[in-house]
């Protein structure tokens, strides 16, 4: 399975964890790799699903402290849950992920917002990467 296909998967793991309770959470993992219906989910793609949502989640609120310091009149709370999931796995690649280059991250995420989320979902995300990645430049 791709890269691009693997980042999808944790999206949609990310964005259904805003609906559950976080004890639930293991019973969803389970149950999404039981009727996902997607058969190139090979056991280690599956592994590196599991592991980097998880590493994902460790880090939610850094992540969110740092979306909600450059995001000018919309904080996690008030984003849309699609277009919060992107952000938080894009971030996360930006900052913790060093096999991830920050273009690819940032690139990655506009093209799941295209797939995913709302008619101007690409451009906000772009643009709230986007600004981070400059704020890191500058440090």
């Amino acid at each position: 399975m791709n890269r691009s296909k693997l980042r999808e998967n944790i999206f949609k793991l990310l964005y259904t964890a805003e609906f559950q309770k976080e004890e639930e959470m293991p019973q969803q993992l389970s149950l999404y790799f039981e009727f996902t219906g997607d058969e190139e989910i090979q056991p280690k793609d599956q592994l590196y699903i599991e592991e980097k949502y998880r590493h994902v989640t460790e880090h939610i609120e850094e992540i969110d402290e740092m979306l909600n310091q450059v995001s000018e009149g919309w904080k996690t709370k008030r984003m849309g849950k699609v277009d919060l999931a992107i952000l938080r796995l894009a971030l996360y690649e930006m900052k913790y992920d060093d096999d991830v280059p920050v273009g690819v991250a940032i690139n990655e995420a506009v093209e799941l917002a295209k797939s995913f989320g709302r008619e101007e979902s690409a451009s906000f995300i772009n643009g709230i990467l986007g600004k981070l990645a400059r704020e890191n430049d500058e440090k």
